[in-house]
């Protein structure tokens, strides 16, 4: 069956491939106060496939944000649940709650929105 929670080659960004992997990953989400970009793609988008490289690149320079990718042909549920309509689509989510979206393929404004939320979270 393979791997069902696994890194991509870069090794920052989490695919997750399950919804218990899913489950077990929020749950630990909500302990920490950590930034996490939830990615909701799709294997056969074109503008998905075009930003990847991208988003490997802001995980390896935000290192202190947590990056995951869920497949939404895969985990329907979980994109469902955050109301996820459009591929690409970022989530970001500080301590359970959604804080940013960016949808579509915008390289520029996902990284401002990250930066956003960087400057927010060093003043409080």
């Amino acid at each position: 069956m393979g791997n069902l929670f696994s890194r991509t080659s870069s090794g920052l960004v989490i695919t997750i491939h399950s919804k218990g992997k899913w489950n077990q990953h929020w749950q630990s989400h909500l302990a920490s106060n950590k930034l996490m970009v939830i990615d909701f793609s799709s294997s056969n988008c074109g503008p998905c496939r075009f930003i990847k490289p991208e988003i490997n690149a802001m995980a390896a320079r935000y290192t202190e944000i947590e990056f995951v990718k869920i497949d939404v042909d895969k985990l329907m549920e979980v994109a469902e649940k955050w109301d996820v309509e459009v591929v690409p689509t970022f989530v970001l989510v500080k301590r359970g709650k959604e804080v940013g979206r960016v949808v579509g393929a915008d390289k520029k404004e996902l990284e401002e929105t990250i930066q956003q939320q960087q400057q927010h979270q060093q003043r409080y």
